[in-house]
């Protein structure tokens, strides 16, 4: 055999396998398709790397989504905060900051991606880039090797007897992650879950998404209603860009919202303007505002002390009263309904944006073929997964990260 294990894929998950199996006395070979290691990485939480946090372990499980008993064993295998100590003890320095997310301390996620990869080179794992894999070759159903192409075309087979599949999901693509992982999983007989956009942002009705563009709403409360009934509960920030509607409390609701626009169901944001105040307090405010405006002020004024500019039109509209009409002229239940739409501002969910928008792919390998106590296929003896290519993902927050650098380490030890 040429190597002990051929990792396919050089993201978060590939390079902790890598290193960790060199570490565990592996002759190791990385091959990725790019023309450098962990270029998801590098562009991560904004160019920031959020890759992990310091919450307790119940805490970290439950903003798991989908695959929280299957990650269990990885995640205690190495957690969070054994990450932590691995990072600083290869010499990075990080920073825990607001929500207890982890960041490098120089603010670039490529020095995360650098540090991986200097620890895989220590540890002597052989990097090929701009190398891609064609087929994992079987013989007597067990792992032979791989076939690999280069950037040239120049195609050849590399034999090996275990093989670790990291080629993250469908997320990013333009980083690598063009899906490739689950094409050669099927063809080895793994089923795909479907697979779906996650961590997205959103798309509302054009009109009022094109007059709130620009709008960054913080310490909004947010309710994502399904067919009527409330599916989900966020408190955070909210961008309404050109692209949609973004933010973390977005980002951490698109999973479901996703999911319901796919079957087809009716799906709204339910905004809370004033999530500090009830109605009645609220509504008492809005009587000392008032009280402290000019017979002749006009009803946009009001608005204004409440909310934001861009949203005083929406408001006055939705309070059923032009936004230039004089306060003395206002009915009294105008103002009930302004209450109202300040605690309960309505946006539809028309559809959600691309996966080269998304943070993460939902979907994958399906994690019933895998054992998660070591991660290696049910089906085809010495065949391992890791990171975003299985059906395991969370919410915004350095979870999903964790959740690779976790399987990653994981595969890399090759139990059997």
């Amino acid at each position: 055999m040429d190597y002990d294990v051929i990792v396919v894929g050089a993201g978060a998950a590939g390079l902790m396998a890598a290193g960790r199996a060199a570490q565990m006395g592996r002759n190791v070979l990385l091959i990725e398709k790019m023309e450098k290691p962990g270029r998801k990485i590098r562009i991560s939480g904004k160019g920031r790397c959020n890759l992990t946090n310091t919450r307790s372990h119940e805490e970290f499980l439950e903003k798991v989504r989908t695959g929280r008993e299957f990650f269990g064993p990885a995640f205690r295998n190495l957690d969070n905060h054994q990450t932590v100590r691995f990072f600083r003890k290869q010499g990075l320095q990080l920073e825990v900051e607001r929500g207890e997310r982890v960041f490098p301390r120089s603010g670039k996620a490529w020095d995360v991606a650098n540090t991986l990869a200097g620890w895989c080179k220590d540890l002597g794992v052989k990097l090929e880039v701009r190398t891609s894999a064609e087929e994992i070759v079987l013989l007597g159903g067990k792992i032979y090797g791989v076939t690999i192409r280069n950037r040239g075309g120049f195609q050849r087979r590399i034999e090996c007897s275990n093989v670790i599949l990291c080629t993250g999901g469908a997320s990013y693509p333009a980083t690598g992650s063009t899906g490739d992982g689950y094409t050669i999983a099927h063809a080895l007989g793994h089923k795909i879950v479907d697979i779906r956009p996650a961590l997205v942002p959103l798309e509302g009705a054009p009109a009022i998404v094109q007059q709130l563009n620009g709008l960054q709403l913080k310490n909004v409360g947010l309710r994502l209603e399904i067919d009527g009934e409330i599916a989900a509960e966020e408190f955070g920030e909210m961008d309404f860009g050109s692209r949609g509607l973004e933010g973390a409390v977005i980002l951490r609701v698109s999973r479901d919202a996703v999911d319901a626009l796919i079957d087809g169901r009716q799906v709204r944001l339910l905004l809370d303007l004033k999530p500090a105040l009830d109605r009645e307090t609220l509504l008492e405010r809005m009587g000392r505002e008032r009280a402290a405006l000019p017979e002749v002020a006009r009803f946009g004024e009001l608005v204004r002390k409440l909310a934001p500019k861009q949203l005083v039109e929406p408001l006055a509209v939705a309070a059923g009263v032009r936004s230039d009409m004089r306060m003395h002229r206002v009915e009294e239940a105008a103002f009930g309904k302004l209450a109202d739409a300040l605690k309960c501002f309505a946006l539809t969910v028309s559809d959600y944006r691309p996966f080269e928008e998304a943070v993460v792919t939902a979907g994958g390998v399906s994690t019933d073929e895998v054992d998660p106590q070591t991660m290696q296929s049910r089906i085809v003896p010495g065949l391992y997964f890791a990171g975003e290519l299985l059906d395991v993902d969370a919410d915004t927050g350095g979870y999903n990260m964790q959740i690779a650098f976790s399987t990653g380490y994981l595969a890399g030890e090759l139990r059997k």
